[in-house]
């Protein structure tokens, strides 16, 4: 097959290198200048990116066009792409919730082919690998990750639904953002009372990511009646230290939705998930 022509919209510190990856297997990578920055042009000159004057051209001349802008601008974007009945695959792969992606694909579909993709990691420079995770159409699906091959940035199909690669980015974007949120609250806590470097120490003890547990969620269902108390409690001490502390009398309110799990030790992953998804 011909090498295809890519577009990017637009080139941001993470989208100018994910498409200049992609540069690697296609015959040009185009990004349109109208209404971009100084900063998006000097971006998209380092990267190698090809300028063209309007989003019109870009999408005439693109078989594969990749979304990567902020978030609230990703409907706004496709409706633009969409008024210009684009017929190649396009490839949200902005951090919206699967139902925007969903949204999305209505309104470019059925002209265009829409791949619903996920970045994890960080931009693909300086020896970073991120994963591209992508879920749609296998037909579409096979030629992004044609795209990508022998890139920096990895591919990993989830299956045809749209909305499985966005579910998995922000499932995962939750906890690893919120947890360096928590890390700023705790630190900022600590150091009101002269003791962030020994909770540095505390923490050190303990490398691994509650993540990769699951099966501690149980137990945290059947403790929730303490914690959820002791959470409000340091929600008070950050409030007392001028730091925000909504953040902990949320998690502090999720907690509450296990109370009448006090101490069974028989609950399970699926009964505790169960209850904190239907009170």
């Amino acid at each position: 097959m011909d090498q295809p022509t890519v577009g990017i919209l637009h080139p941001g510190s993470m989208g100018a290198a994910v498409a200049a990856c992609a540069a690697t297997n296609a015959a040009e990578a185009l990004w349109c200048e109208t209404g971009r920055s100084t900063a998006s042009a000097e971006r998209a000159a380092e990267f190698g990116l090809t300028p063209v004057p309007t989003l019109a051209e870009l999408l005439d001349r693109s078989d594969i066009v990749i979304s990567l802008c902020p978030p609230a601008a990703a409907e706004d974007l496709a409706r633009d792409v969409a008024a210009h009945r684009f017929t190649g695959v396009y490839v949200e792969a902005n951090a919206v919730n699967p139902e925007r992606v969903q949204r999305i694909a209505g309104l470019l579909e059925p002209g265009a082919t829409v791949v619903d993709g996920g970045v994890v990691g960080s931009p693909p420079v300086g020896g970073k690998t991120p994963t591209l995770y992508l879920s749609g159409p296998a037909s579409a699906t096979d030629r992004v990750d044609a795209l990508f091959a022998g890139t920096a940035v990895r591919t990993a199909v989830l299956g045809t639904e749209v909305g499985k690669a966005s579910g998995l980015k922000l499932s995962y974007a939750s906890f690893q953002k919120t947890s360096r949120v928590l890390a700023a609250l705790a630190v900022g806590m600590a150091r009101e009372h002269g003791v962030d470097q020994e909770l540095i120490e505390v923490a050190s003890r303990r490398t691994d990511s509650y993540l990769s547990e699951p099966q501690y969620i149980a137990k945290t269902a059947a403790r929730a009646w303490r914690w959820g108390p002791e959470l409000e409690e340091a929600a008070d001490a950050l409030a007392a230290a001028s730091l925000p502390p909504e953040i902990l009398r949320a998690a502090a309110s999720t907690l509450a939705r296990w109370n009448d799990a006090k101490d069974d030790s028989s609950l399970t992953l699926t009964d505790a998930l169960d209850r904190l998804a239907q009170p």
